[in-house]
């Protein structure tokens, strides 16, 4: 007779797996976030090169994030129904293959087709491994909140992006071959990628019958319609404030301050990443609120400095604007995954983050595009200006919004309390 393991090993075994599999996962998704902001601090070497402006560095950076929403739109939320590794490999595999693009067509046409295709990659990536981090840290801490994944999961998005113009720029500066260089280190660490999300439990069964295919869309049915809008604006604004900043960095350092050092280019954008990626774990304990008002008036504020340092020529406002803008950012990205996470039920997680992320990279996106167009007419300060009064407006209608929504979970929880129902009636 065959001996079996007894029951509560094969649980240690399979907890221990999921614990594994929570931080390859988190690796992988980091990896994938470094090669697609390794670019930044580069792009005044294209410019350079190549003779074109400020306004299609924008545009580069406007293709990425079409990539992003084609990926959101097209595959972010077929992982409910295949599985999260059957997405997060080929997507993968899809930013190995803009890697080597890169690397064999250094020219413009290749830099677009490169930057396209890692934006679909993101795009299948973003709302598929969040999910899959949140599926593997419930199955190894059930007990646990979800602090834990909401640190893990921002800080592999946003430390990525942090990372990845910081390790751009150091090699561009201090290596030979700048151009190819940053490519193959980041094409190493997909490699690697791929390997960990193989060796990574599955969290989802596939359906013996699938559902018809369909492109994503952004529904606001999932729970709490006033929660769910609230951490769409709160995500568009986050990630406006993010593309903005990162799209002019190396220009404004390079072009405006006449400092070609591409070390100073990649430090400029991670030290706004890096102040996100600070913020979300200090503030981490703190109620959801608090966090989300902390987020708004660091914005705010980070806005204003951003206009002042553009419209000055100060590097030290500039980079003032980077520590409060992404401060900013970093809180309220974090509120919205953690809120969208919780909110959704587990056969529409990946379709609920995936439209998240959708409206996120549609404020990456959008606001840089303008900007980009706007450099063309008004010039540079002027269009930050104009770019940095619209956004406020709109972090102070999603200020209300919060308002709002925290006054009728209040008004619910006293209703709740005064009956003497429970909390999760």
């Amino acid at each position: 007779m065959i001996a079996h393991p007894p029951a509560s090993v094969l649980r240690s075994r399979t907890h221990k797996r999921h614990a594994a599999g929570f931080w390859l996962i988190a690796v992988a998704y980091m990896a994938a976030m470094i090669f697609n902001a390794i670019p930044t601090p580069l792009y005044p070497l294209y410019q350079a090169r190549d003779g074109f402006s400020m306004a299609v560095v924008t545009v580069v950076f406007g293709v990425f994030a079409f990539g992003v929403a084609a990926g959101l739109i097209l595959l972010g939320h077929v992982s409910d129904w295949i599985g999260r590794k059957r997405i997060l490999i080929p997507a993968l595999v899809l930013e190995l293959i803009a890697a080597v693009i890169f690397l064999v067509f250094p020219e413009l046409p290749g830099l677009l087709i490169g930057r396209l295709l890692g934006g679909l990659g993101v795009g299948m990536i973003a709302g598929t491994a969040t999910a899959h981090l949140y599926e593997l840290h419930t199955a190894h801490r059930p007990d646990d909140g979800p602090e834990r994944f909401e640190i893990v999961s921002t800080g592999a998005n946003v430390g990525g992006l942090a990372i990845g113009p910081l390790l751009g720029g150091v090699l561009a500066q201090y290596v030979s071959a700048p151009l190819r260089t940053p490519y193959i280190v980041s094409g190493v660490l997909l490699v690697l990628a791929i390997v960990a999300v193989v060796f990574t439990p599955e969290t989802v069964k596939a359906l013996p019958v699938r559902p018809s295919y369909r492109p994503q869309r952004v529904s606001l049915n999932h729970g709490n319609r006033g929660a769910f809008l609230t951490a769409l604006i709160t995500g568009f604004v986050a990630f406006a404030i993010t593309g903005v900043y990162t799209a002019i960095s190396a220009g404004f350092t390079a072009g405006e301050l006449s400092i070609p050092s591409h070390m100073l280019a990649g430090t400029v954008a991670f030290v706004l990443m890096g102040a996100a990626t600070l913020a979300q774990t200090a503030t981490s304990r703190l109620p959801l609120f608090l966090r989300q008002t902390l987020g708004l008036g660091a914005g705010m504020v980070g806005l204003v400095l951003l206009a002042v340092g553009v419209q000055t020529g100060s590097l030290i406002e500039f980079l003032l604007a980077g520590v409060l803008g992404g401060a900013g950012s970093g809180m309220l990205t974090k509120a919205a995954i953690g809120a969208v996470a919780a909110l959704a039920t587990p056969s529409k997680r990946g379709e609920a983050l995936s439209g998240l992320f959708l409206i996120c990279y549609a404020g990456m996106s959008l606001p840089a595009i303008g900007v980009g167009i706007a450099v063309l007419y008004v010039g540079l300060a002027v269009a930050v200006y104009y770019l940095s009064a619209i956004l406020l407006l709109v972090l102070i209608g999603a200020g209300v919004a919060m308002g709002v929504d925290s006054a009728r979970r209040r008004r619910l929880t006293s209703v709740v309390t005064d009956v003497g129902l429970p909390d999760s009636a």
